[in-house]
């Protein structure tokens, strides 16, 4: 039975309906979670790595750690981090090739960032398996959508799951030369450790630090607050590439921050929250509603 590598949740449904059409296709799903192409990557292949990260992501979502008390600081042991999840399941997955050595894998990757960000990473670390690893990169790649019109898929949840019977074609085993070239590109993405990384064509992954989208959110921020969820979603209908809503929500706190931006309610999610350049009237109440007609 084959074994299906996808980045992220919502590639998962597609790919599993695609199972129904053709048996031959069937398999194990596994869905590794954490968006690669933003946020830091340095010695991410070592537990600081992974623990600077996922306090990265806790920023993100607003979480700060709970202060501890001097007196129970000195007597309690240090309280253990959870493992990096995604970590933990490529320490699966390796095991799981070491025991039974017939087994394929096929990574599945679209054309986007994150895609190829969690290639390049899954990849670095499974030269071992060489022969057995296989890869369907959707480069480029015309599809039919529903109203079977020719399209250019950037994600896979995009493509109709009979779609999928045509891309298994492309599935091929990844090259010796490609594990050795693809494990130093990994490699160069930790030690540059960009704030974003963007998809710029094939595989080639193009870092920029983390203000890039700074100037496109505060063009679409006005003088009267407006939701932070509103001038989020303006920025990511202007991308060809998506990026996630919680990394631009986040850049939105941190114009706030420097005074770039003003806001009102928590900063929170980005439903919990306004923005607004600075200077300009605040927003006229509402007006009263216009009593009924007897």
């Amino acid at each position: 039975m084959l074994l299906h590598i996808v980045f992220g949740q919502a590639s998962k449904p597609v790919l599993a309906a695609a199972f129904e059409l053709d048996e031959k296709l069937s398999g194990e799903i596994l869905c590794f979670e954490d968006d690669l192409s933003v946020g830091p990557l340095f010695i991410l292949d070592t537990k600081d790595g992974q623990s600077n990260r996922r306090q990265w992501w806790q920023q993100l979502a607003g979480l700060q750690p709970q202060p501890v008390a001097a007196a129970a600081e000195e007597t309690a042991p240090p309280a253990e981090e959870e493992p990096w999840a995604d970590a933990e399941l490529a320490k699966q997955l390796k095991a799981l090739l070491k025991a039974e050595p017939e087994q394929e894998v096929w990574i599945w990757a679209g054309q986007n960032a994150r895609d190829v960000c969690g290639y390049y990473w899954l990849v670095s670390q499974l030269y071992d398996f060489a022969g057995r690893i296989h890869i369907i990169y959707l480069n480029n790649l015309p599809f039919l959508n529903e109203k079977n019109a020719v399209f250019y898929p950037t994600h896979l949840h995009q493509i109709l799951p009979k779609e999928f019977l045509k891309a298994k074609k492309l599935a091929r085993p990844v090259s010796l030369a490609e594990f050795e070239l693809d494990g130093d590109e990994w490699h160069r993405l930790m030690n540059e450790n960009a704030g974003i990384r963007l998809l710029e064509g094939g595989k080639k992954i193009k870092g920029e630090p983390a203000v890039h989208y700074d100037k496109e959110l505060l063009q679409q921020s006005t003088k009267e607050f407006q939701k932070a969820a509103k001038v989020v979603g303006q920025v990511t209908g202007k991308l060809k590439y998506p990026v996630l809503d919680q990394y631009l929500a986040w850049r939105l706190k941190e114009l706030i921050k420097e005074g770039q931006l003003e806001s009102r309610g928590e900063l929170k999610t980005m439903k919990d929250f306004e923005v607004k350049l600075p200077g300009g009237g605040e927003e006229a109440p509402a007006e009263p509603a216009e009593p009924a007609a007897e």
